[in-house]
């Protein structure tokens, strides 16, 4: 495929003129093929976005792929209008005091970076990590550094996907959870110009924003635009929380039945910064719950 058919194939979901203002999602299996499992239930769910892994989430091997099921995803989400995105490993922590950590996520990064622009899709989210070992937080962001703005380097090209930094839910020695954390996470990376975020509302609730207050989520979403700038917003994890704000916790629940409640994602449709930005789901339920969340946040993004 040339470089024009590609960005055609880029340009294709906002090209129609019938995409919604946030398209609403899933991440969906793929056990079985991209194409054959990955979007029959992403169409099961009636989602508007898809996200997938293309490695075990929870190992280092880094598969090729199957080129058919490749072109296949690629072409259907294009033709469909549904922007894809990968989720890296998470294993992958480039502040790791073990430096076998730090080598092997710059290997698997690279290819998720690789799967992902393979097969389309417009960015690949990555845990921000944390400062194993006891060792200074100062020193492991450096090595994020020293690791991470190579692989960024790489990514020259219009088709390659942008690189979204998701801040964890506070737990630990976490180098980045709340908004204010993104600060020198996106400096000690030069802000290159491919570099985003993914807010996971979850995280961000269980790291201490207390997204269930009235203007909570607004506050959020104003502070991350004066932290990181406007533009690197470029995607939404939309998950309740079964815990309260700042527990630290990373334990997702439906749209409207945790403690974040329904009514804050209608203040994110609302919001600015969000504009254009999809959400996918990481909620728990299987089919039926996913489709519930779907339909949700779909209703709620209409009536905002």
């Amino acid at each position: 495929m040339s470089t024009s058919q590609r960005q055609q194939h880029r340009a294709a979901p906002g090209s129609s003129g019938r995409r919604a203002r946030n398209p609403v999602g899933a991440h969906v299996p793929v056990a079985g093929g991209l194409a054959t499992t990955g979007l029959a239930y992403a169409r099961e769910l009636g989602a508007e976005a898809v996200q997938v892994f293309v490695a075990n989430p929870r190992g280092w091997a880094t598969p090729p792929g199957n080129p058919r099921q490749d072109a296949e995803f690629r072409a259907a989400c294009a033709a469909e209008g549904l922007p894809a995105y990968v989720h890296a490993p998470y294993l992958i922590n480039f502040g790791s005091h073990t430096p076998a950590t730090a080598e092997r996520s710059v290997e698997s990064l690279r290819h998720s970076l690789r799967r992902g622009r393979a097969i389309g899709a417009h960015g690949v989210v990555v845990h921000t990590g944390s400062a194993t070992g006891g060792r200074d937080r100062a020193v492991a962001l450096e090595q994020v550094g020293d690791r991470l703005r190579p692989l960024l380097a790489e990514l020259t090209d219009e088709d390659d996907p942008w690189l979204l930094l998701e801040p964890t839910a506070g737990q630990g020695a976490s180098l980045c959870s709340l908004a204010a954390d993104l600060g020198p996470y996106v400096d000690v990376l030069g802000r290159h110009p491919r570099l985003g975020v993914c807010l996971d509302t979850c995280h961000a609730f269980a790291a201490g924003h207390d997204l269930a207050a009235p203007g909570g989520m607004k506050a959020l979403l104003d502070e991350l635009v004066e932290v990181v700038g406007p533009g690197r917003l470029r995607l939404v994890h939309a998950n309740d929380s079964k815990d309260v704000a700042g527990a630290h916790k990373d334990r997702h629940e439906n749209i409207g039945a945790g403690h974040i409640g329904a009514e804050p994602f209608r203040e994110l449709f609302a919001h600015p910064a969000t504009e254009g930005v999809p959400l996918v789901i990481e909620t728990p339920g299987g089919t039926g719950g996913h489709a519930a969340d779907v339909a949700r946040l779909q209703g709620l993004r209409d009536t905002a």
